[in-house]
């Protein structure tokens, strides 16, 4: 069950997984169209289509990536969004010129949402059926501390440096963390 879980230590590692997604994808999510319009001298309506491309990729990244980790595991699963996740801020941090950010609204677009969809799969690896809604409650409580912290963050250092590719540069590192992180997650159940 659950207990089994929490004592052997994977949940929390699994939690801390979640936190960094929770953490690192609410950057994006909060700061994407004000830092292209700010930091990039992008129109508004601009700005916009970026979000709005990266909505209408958002509807593929569960479906592509779950059924991937379902495929390769959930590690590898995991690894490879986080991966994709680095590369998007990163190339939102770089300055570089607008292709490079339409490679980062695609990584990031078809990636926002795998996470939870993973994070739901192995929850249920894990702790069983029986179990899972209560494994994932707990990591997803360990989520909304990263959602909570990370704008918080981003915004400090976005006013400190007087612009938002620090807070992207912070993110792309921690999203490359969490990729080095899953692979060496454990999700065989616990008996």
């Amino acid at each position: 069950g659950v207990g089994a879980v929490l004592r052997r230590g994977v949940l929390w590692y699994l939690g801390l997984l979640y936190f960094l997604f929770g953490f690192t994808y609410v950057i994006a999510a909060t700061f994407m169209v004000t830092s292209l319009v700010r930091d990039r001298g992008f129109p508004e309506s601009v700005a916009g289509t970026f979000w709005m491309a990266v909505g209408a990729l958002s509807l593929f990244s569960g479906p592509i990536f779950g059924s991937l980790s379902d495929r390769i595991g959930r590690r590898g699963g995991l690894a490879i969004v986080f991966g994709l996740q680095s590369l998007a801020y990163a190339l939102f941090a770089s300055g570089l010129p607008g292709w490079s950010l339409a490679i980062a609204v695609v990584c990031y677009g078809l990636t926002v949402w795998s996470v939870p969809s993973i994070m739901t799969a192995v929850a249920a690896d894990l702790a069983g059926p029986r179990n899972a809604a209560a494994a994932f409650g707990f990591i997803t409580f360990i989520f909304g501390l990263g959602q909570m912290t990370g704008p918080a963050a981003a915004g400090a250092l976005a006013e400190a440096s007087g612009r938002f590719a620090t807070s992207f540069a912070l993110a792309s590192g921690l999203a490359g963390l969490a990729a080095l992180l899953s692979l060496r997650l454990r999700v065989a159940p616990v008996k």
